[in-house]
């Protein structure tokens, strides 16, 4: 495996699945920390914006100070990884909602997408570069439902819509890799960074 000891991955720390990303952070190598205050992002080489519950957590970012300093972080080329709640946060638009957290990626999300939570599934899902099927899961996930070509690169769909999804230095997912074993997904952030 390769060497990532020499990343700094932080992860959002306002509500939503950090213990999980923290995990696979550090079982790749790469030193992890759970990200507070604002003033932690400065010594970041990445960041995840966890799953969750995206109007909480955007409301959160507002009253913290997060939007400006995210969107600060996404300038300087460092890496930033949505799951699930954390795609609707990097997204430019949300469908049939006027909100707008942080606008960074050229996407349109359509929030709980494949129903409620007593819908949630896993299915084995195609990614581009992935030599076998990611577990992925899928809990009141979001999908892409629009997408600029030019600028973003879908990496896989699932039942004919955008589920992960790359734009220069951002990546968005509609799943949780969190929750699986499997590291590949989040080895891919670490690439980024």
């Amino acid at each position: 495996m390769k060497d990532y000891s020499h990343l700094h991955i932080g992860v959002l720390a306002l509500q939503g699945a950090v213990s999980e990303h923290l995990r696979q952070i550090e079982q790749l190598g790469a030193n992890a920390s759970a990200i507070k205050t604002v003033s932690e992002l400065t010594a970041l080489d990445g960041l995840v914006l966890p799953g969750g519950e995206s109007t909480t957590i955007g409301r959160l970012m507002r009253q913290y100070g997060f939007i400006e300093a995210i969107q600060d972080v996404a300038k300087q080329g460092k890496g930033i990884f949505g799951t699930c709640a954390g795609m609707i946060l990097l997204a430019k638009q949300l469908e049939n909602d006027p909100t707008v957290h942080l606008g960074l990626m050229d996407i349109c999300v359509q929030r709980n997408a494949f129903g409620r939570q007593v819908d949630s599934f896993q299915t084995a899902l195609e990614i581009e570069g992935f030599a076998t099927t990611f577990p992925a899961v899928f809990i009141r996930a979001p999908h892409i439902a629009q997408v600029n070509h030019e600028k973003v690169q879908c990496l896989a769909t699932f039942q004919g819509h955008v589920v992960l999804a790359k734009q220069q230095n951002l990546l968005a997912c509609a799943f949780h890799p969190e929750l699986t074993t499997d590291l590949r997904v989040m080895q891919h952030f670490l690439e980024m960074c």
